[in-house]
C-alpha cells in the first residue's frame, strides 16, 4: 500500500504522541492471557487501510478467518492511524482494540519498549512458529526491538527503480543502471532542459520529491544507524557521508536545487494519474511496489521497466538489494481477549493462503517465505523484482528506536540543508545531527 509521506513536523508529532503512550502503558503488557479462544467471543480489529479495494480485501481476509474460527467474531474498524491507536490504548475500556495493525514500522521500538503491544514470543513458541523460518530476514528485523517481538509483518513494501523504456531507447541506454555512477550518467542523458525548466528530467533527486527520502537512498549503502551501545553511528559510518554527498552532486548536476524545486512544483499528486513518472515528466523514479499498478492504471504512453535500485560502485556484487518496510500487526496490551486476538494475528500473518490472497488483492509484497514462493501469487512479471528484493539477504530497513522515527527526521532535516546548500560541510552536519539524535533518545528513555 502506498505510504503517506510525513513531513518532519507530522513525524515529530506522531513520535510525541507515541511517547505519551509509554507513560500510559508501561507495565501493562502481559502474555499470561487467560481467555478461552475456543469459546464464543468478539474481538475488535483496527487497521489503517481506507481505499475501497483495500477495505474490501481486509474484510475478505477477516471473513476467511471467521469461517475457520466460527466462534470468534471480529469487529473491523478501518482508517485508523497511530494517533488514534495511542488514544485508544491510553483510554482502555471496551472500545479499545484487541488487534492492531499499523503502517509505521518506525514506531515498533516505542510499541515494544512501552509495552503498548504484548510480547508475541510466548504465543509463537506455543504454536511452534519460528520467525526466522517464517518471515524474510529484514521483515524479522523491523518487527522487534531489543530482543522483544511485539509485532509481526502483515505484507511488505520494497523499493526499486522505475524507468521509462521508451526514453531509455531514445537516449541510447540499453539497460537499467546497476551502480550509482551509471545512474548519474543516465539521469543526465535522460534530462532535456527547456528554458529555465525541463521538457523531461532524468530523475528528481530532491528529498522533497516523491519517495526520495534519505532512508530510501541510504539503504543502498547498507548503513549502520546505531552502534552496539545504541548511540547514533551516522557520523562514524562513511555510508552516510557518501550517500548525502552523492545526492547533493546529483542535485547540482541535474540543474541545481532552485531549478529542480521549481520543476517539482509542477508535479501532479503522488497517488494520482498525474504522478510525474506516469506523465513522462520523469524518466526514472524511486518508488514502492504499489506504483506499478497505479502507473499502469494511468495508461502511460510508454513502456514501464522495473529494476533494483543502483548500489555504490564498490558494492556492485550486492545489486538486487533494496529498502524494505511494511504493515505490522500486534495485540494491544489492554486487551482482555489476547488468546482470541492471537488467533487472528496468527492467521493474517502466517497462513500462506491468507497472506497470498491479501497480497494479490492489494498488490503488496507477501510477508512470509512460503507466500513469496506460492504458485497462487498473481503478479505482473515486473513485480518479481520486488519479491526478489524482499528475499535478498542484503536488503535493509530502518532500525527500530525507542523514540520511533525521530532519528530519521533529524537525518532528513540535515539532507534538506545539504541539498539546498545551507550546510556545506557534510561531516560537521552529521556530527551535529548525531548529537541531536543521541540527546533525543536519552530524553525518551
Amino acid at each position: 500500500m502506498p505510504r503517506i509521506r510525513r513531513t518532519p513536523a507530522v513525524a515529530l508529532a506522531a513520535t510525541a504522541s507515541i511517547a505519551l503512550l509509554a507513560s500510559a502503558c508501561t507495565g501493562q503488557s502481559s502474555t499470561s492471557a487467560s481467555d478461552d479462544a475456543s469459546k464464543d467471543t468478539t474481538i475488535t480489529f483496527w487497521h489503517g487501510w481506507n481505499a475501497p479495494n483495500e477495505v474490501k480485501a481486509i474484510q475478505a481476509n477477516v471473513d476467511a478467518f471467521q469461517r475457520a474460527h466460527p466462534n470468534i467474531h471480529v469487529k473491523v474498524v478501518g482508517d485508523i492511524n497511530d494517533d488514534k491507536i495511542n488514544q485508544a490504548l491510553r483510554a482502555g475500556g471496551s472500545s479499545a482494540p484487541d488487534v492492531v495493525s499499523s503502517f509505521t514500522t518506525n514506531n515498533v521500538g516505542k510499541f515494544c519498549s512501552s509495552n503498548a503491544f504484548v510480547d508475541l514470543a510466548p504465543f509463537l513458541k506455543k504454536d511452534g512458529i519460528d520467525p526466522a523460518k517464517t518471515f524474510p530476514k529484514t521483515m524479522n528485523q523491523y518487527t522487534q526491538f531489543e530482543g522483544k517481538r511485539c509485532t509481526l509483518p502483515l505484507l511488505g513494501d520494497s523499493y526499486a527503480l522505475y524507468y521509462n523504456k521508451d526514453a531509455f531507447k531514445a537516449a541510447g541506454i540499453t539497460e537499467p543502471p546497476k551502480t550509482w555512477s551509471q545512474f548519474a550518467e543516465d539521469a543526465k542523458k535522460l534530462t532535456r532542459p527547456k528554458g529555465d525548466s525541463f521538457e523531461q528530467l532524468g530523475f528528481m533527486p530532491d528529498y522533497h520529491g516523491y519517495e526520495t527520502t534519505t532512508e530510501h537512498y541510504l539503504a543502498q549503502w547498507s548503513p549502520t544507524y546505531f552502534d552496539a551501545d545504541g548511540k547514533s553511528n551516522i557520523a562514524k559510518d562513511p555510508a552516510f557521508e557518501k550517500g548525502l554527498a552523492f545526492q547533493k552532486q546529483l542535485v547540482d548536476d541535474l540543474g541545481g536545487f532552485a531549478r529542480l524545486e521549481k520543476y517539482r512544483s509542477s508535479f501532479g499528486e503522488e497517488y494520482g494519474d498525474k504522478n510525474p513518472f506516469n506523465t513522462g515528466q520523469l524518466a526514472m523514479a524511486m518508488d514502492g511496489e504499489w506504483r506499478l499498478g497505479m502507473a499502469l492504471d494511468s495508461k502511460p504512453k510508454f513502456d514501464i521497466g522495473v529494476a533494483p535500485l543502483p548500489v555504490p560502485d564498490d558494492q556492485v556484487a550486492t545489486w538486487g538489494k533494496g529498502y524494505l518496510t511494511g504493515t505490522i500487526a500486534g495485540i494491544a496490551a489492554t486487551s482482555k481477549k489476547q488468546n482470541a486476538a492471537w488467533e487472528l494475528v496468527k492467521f493474517m500473518t502466517t497462513d500462506t493462503d491468507a497472506v497470498v490472497n491479501f497480497a494479490n488483492a492489494i498488490h503488496n509484497v507477501p510477508s512470509t517465505l512460503d507466500a513469496l514462493k506460492s504458485p497462487k501469487l498473481q503478479a505482473d512479471p515486473r513485480f518479481k523484482t520486488f519479491l526478489d528484493i524482499a528475499q535478498n539477504p542484503n536488503s535493509t530497513t530502518s532500525p527500530a528506536s525507542v523514540n520511533g522515527g525521530q532519528y530519521l527526521v533529524s537525518l532528513q532535516n540535515l539532507g534538506y540543508e545539504v541539498e539546498s546548500g545551507k550546510q556545506g560541510d557534510i561531516k560537521a552536519g552529521l556530527a551535529k545531527t548525531a548529537q541531536e539524535i543521541d540527546a533525543a533518545i536519552a530524553q525518551a528513555k
